[in-house]
């Protein structure tokens, strides 16, 4: 038991190194973290470590999509639900099809059934990976919003797919009727469930006594709470994750104090490093044990059914990016879509990023060793084989060569000058909102309150100039300060509903609405704090 816990705590002090040096080399982490534990899997001093599918669904996943869905922007995720949709269902059905009947045409006994198998496993991308590598390279919003919300929905589809051809294969039976009824039954209820938890908890967060400790607690167990409700009536645990995540997003401000959004952002960002670190240092480790279980001679096969599927993988996904560009143009002559005319570059590098990860290794690994027959399960090695090899070339292929397609199509965020004017008016919005009420409840206490005074003056000089964050003053609290100190919260208030009143409007950016909520958020930290110490 020590050693095991000696050898985790070496694993993460080797997953800190291996991200520092992904971030000194300016390539995406999860590259590294792959490619540096498949090194250490082939290292002879350095222990076995077996992943157990059940703790990749129901440790890892669960807290992955909750957050993903808490950052994602509900405006952008509705803006473009067409396109999303679109891409989390019926082109990952598309893909596994096409997997399917290659890998049935080309694999000596491979049945149909087991290739439905295969195409559910290795069809959804990898939210982690294409968001690491847009975000460095900085792509246009609306690319990176599409790609993170195809990224929530996709794993519940491919999931779902996999847990029919999973049955298939067991019974030797599949009806297509019966198994269209009950993907919407699964899809429908997952979703029903999530949002089920999701009042729930929101209930405790509104109106029980709780505090940021308690509320950042009961943060970290919803998603687990929502996944095991679903996935305990056999529904769709990644869409109750996701729904409910989006739900209580969309009400964080109602629902949490200042100090438990802040506390709260900085617990999550933290968990979510170690458990991507975690989870793609231990497919890599996974690789050299995989391979050692295949037949005598049968490797260089299944290296090859390995580049034959992720070739056809990529191919498939750019053929869907760029049909689903001209599909779009028919379509804007019709009915009112985010963009009436994508091009081509665009879904290139979109089709570009269709790195598989997490969820793709969890579904091969949840495969049953033995059938209900006490068969062995067919395949099961090559199956497991071909998805670590899928998982090797597209997120070291495509995440290396992505950038380069990035720069070489001009594909630049074109809304980073967008935001400088926008930026400008939410700052004057706030100030001239904030004068306006203090004029209204304050303005005859303005010569008789010196610290009310300043504050008028800091507005007004926001006001002209640009938004400042205020500083903090150490002189001796006394009356005035104090009045000055309620006032100040008051007018944060004030700035605070203002916010989420603009949120409303597709004219303003969700993330920049967030950035000055979080910097109300600080401001009202700091003076609450003054006010305990005082």
């Amino acid at each position: 038991m020590e050693n095991a816990f000696i050898g985790y705590v070496v694993l993460f002090l080797v997953i800190i190194a291996l991200v520092m040096v992904a971030n000194k080399l300016r390539v995406a982490y999860p590259i590294v973290l792959v490619l540096g534990g498949l090194a250490l899997g082939f290292a002879p001093f350095f222990p076995d470590i077996v992943i157990n599918p059940n703790l990749v669904f129901f440790i890892f996943l669960p807290p992955l999509l909750y957050e993903a869905a808490w950052q994602v922007s509900w405006k952008g995720f509705w803006k473009f639900r067409r396109v999303i949709f679109s891409f989390a269902f019926p082109i990952v059905v598309l893909t596994s099809c096409v997997v399917a009947v290659v890998a049935h045409s080309l694999i000596p006994g491979f049945t149909l059934a087991l290739g439905f198998l295969l195409g559910g496993i290795v069809s959804p991308p990898d939210a982690v990976s294409a968001s690491t590598i847009m975000r460095n390279v900085k792509v246009p919003k609306s690319l990176l919003t599409v790609a993170e919300g195809e990224s929530l929905l996709n794993d519940a589809s491919s999931l779902i797919v996999f847990r029919f051809a999973l049955a298939a294969v067991v019974t030797g039976q599949f009806y297509l009727q019966q198994a269209a009824l009950s993907f919407g039954l699964v899809v429908a209820m997952g979703i029903a469930i999530g949002l089920a938890v999701a009042l729930a908890f929101y209930a405790v967060h509104r109106w029980l006594p709780t505090t940021p400790a308690i509320e950042t607690v009961l943060s970290l167990l919803t998603p687990y709470c929502m996944y095991y409700a679903a996935e305990h009536f056999h529904f769709s645990g990644v869409l109750a994750v996701v729904s409910g995540g989006l739900l209580l997003s969309h009400r964080r401000n109602t629902m949490l104090s200042f100090r438990s959004r802040i506390q709260g952002f900085n617990t999550w960002n933290s968990l979510v490093f170690v458990l991507n670190g975690l989870i793609f240092m231990l497919i890599g480790l996974q690789l050299p044990h995989i391979a050692s279980q295949l037949e005598d001679g049968g490797l260089g096969n299944a290296i090859w059914y390995g580049l034959l599927v992720s070739l056809v993988l990529i191919v498939t996904r750019l053929a869907c990016t760029l049909g689903a560009s001209v599909f779009t143009r028919i379509m804007s002559r019709f009915i009112a879509v985010a963009d009436p005319n994508p091009g081509w570059r665009v879904p290139v590098v979109f089709g570009g990023a269709g790195m598989r990860g997490v969820v793709s290794l969890a579904a091969a690994l949840s495969i049953p060793v033995v059938m209900d027959n006490g068969a062995p399960f067919p395949y099961r090695n090559l199956i497991l084989f071909i998805t670590f090899v899928v998982i090797l070339v597209t997120l070291v292929f495509q995440g290396l060569t992505l950038p380069w397609v990035i720069r070489m199509l001009h594909v630049e965020d074109d809304d980073a000058t967008s935001e400088v004017p926008q930026e400008m008016l939410i700052q004057k919005k706030l100030a001239n909102a904030s004068l306006q009420f203090l004029e209204e409840n304050y303005g005859n206490q303005r010569t008789q309150n010196q610290h009310l005074n300043n504050l008028f003056q800091r507005l007004q000089l926001d006001l002209n100039q640009g938004y400042q964050q205020p500083e903090s003053d150490n002189a001796t609290i006394d009356n005035t300060r104090n009045l000055h100190q309620g006032v100040y919260l008051e007018v944060l208030e004030q700035q605070r509903k203002l916010l989420n009143e603009m949120n409303r409007s597709d004219d303003y950016d969700e993330e920049l609405i967030r950035k000055y909520l979080g910097l109300i958020d600080i401001e009202e930290f700091k003076i609450r704090e003054k006010q305990l110490r005082a």
